[in-house]
């Protein structure tokens, strides 16, 4: 798994390339709805926020079964699921055929390939050799490119070849960052914050550290944290003591940056550790891909010092089976 998030830039150079061979035709949307679940969701969230002011039109993740009840024949809806069989998302294929809105699917295969197929719906083809939540780099272009055919946003591609050329370069430093952050969170549950763009990062750790580490985590956002979750911190003592880490942006609001000092200041005294990380690169999207790229090896890490096996998804599978 570790060789999958260092792959990260070849896959988004292939990404690009999968989407071009899928021959997918300009349509212009009231909007762009990205629906999917766990690390097929996530992209969405991340495409929009490396577009940020750039969106010339709405763009949102839907994880449920439905669309919203005000969407309109007028929008796109892109069904991302990397096995083809979410059901959620396959729910939201059939809401949308109802709609009357244009439709695209990503996907290695499965129900949602053959229904698309069926229906004259075009796919976009993923390599099936990953776990679903290592596909991120995939999932995140495809929605970023989504977003420009329906027109709600500038085209990405040339920034995404960027990006690959940056990460490619960053890849020690980055395992080396990881291997501080895990020893300095070791033994503690971590929350994690960000704002704007590292927003949707700091869920993707969340998910990351619980998936890969089979351990708790949690991730906020701020400001809204300084509204609530501030007080949590003040009871926090003991073993029970949380780590806090801090996903900034160097282009951020300046007085984002001051909440995150005065958060810093406040937790630390109740926090088993304390993390503060900057993003490296020029653009948002780089900036965005890396800080994706050091979650995803701290959590890594963290299995790493936990002796669990990153790729087992046992209760998972159990609880599907489960649910019929």
């Amino acid at each position: 798994m570790i060789d999958d998030v260092l792959g990260i830039p070849d896959q988004l150079r292939d990404a690009l390339w999968r989407i071009e061979s899928a021959r997918l035709e300009a349509a212009p949307s009231a909007g762009l709805f990205v629906c999917g679940m766990g690390g097929s969701a996530i992209g969405g969230d991340l495409a929009a926020a490396a577009l940020g002011d750039r969106l010339t039109g709405p763009m949102g993740t839907v994880r449920g079964y439905a669309l919203p009840s005000w969407a309109t024949p007028e929008w796109t809806v892109l069904c991302s699921s990397y096995s083809g069989k979410t059901e959620e998302t396959l729910a939201c294929f059939e809401a949308a055929e109802t709609l009357g809105a244009k439709r695209v699917v990503a996907s290695i295969g499965g129900p949602l390939v053959d229904r698309a197929r069926e229906t004259d719906v075009p796919v976009i083809g993923l390599p099936g050799i990953f776990q679903p939540r290592a596909a991120v780099a995939y999932m995140a272009v495809v929605a970023a490119e989504v977003a420009w055919l329906a027109g709600v946003a500038p085209r990405l591609h040339t920034e995404v070849d960027a990006a690959a050329a940056f990460l490619a370069e960053q890849k020690e430093t980055l395992q080396q960052q990881a291997r501080e952050i895990g020893a300095l969170i070791a033994g503690a549950v971590p929350v994690i914050y960000g704002a704007d763009l590292t927003a949707p990062v700091a869920r993707r750790w969340k998910t990351q550290v619980n998936e890969n580490a089979k351990a708790p985590a949690w991730w906020g956002e701020i400001p809204e944290a300084d509204h609530n979750e501030l007080l949590g911190w003040t009871g926090a003592a003991g073993d029970e003591r949380p780590a806090a880490i801090f996903l900034e942006d160097r282009d951020q609001h300046p007085r984002i940056a001051r909440r995150f000092e005065l958060t810093t200041a406040t937790v630390k005294e109740n926090a088993a550790a304390v993390v503060r990380v900057e993003t490296a690169g020029e653009t948002r999207l780089e900036r965005l891909l890396w800080a994706v790229m050091l979650g995803d090896l701290v959590s890594l890490e963290v299995a790493r010092q936990r002796g669990v096996d990153p790729d087992t998804v046992e209760a998972i599978e159990r609880f599907k089976e489960e649910m019929g």
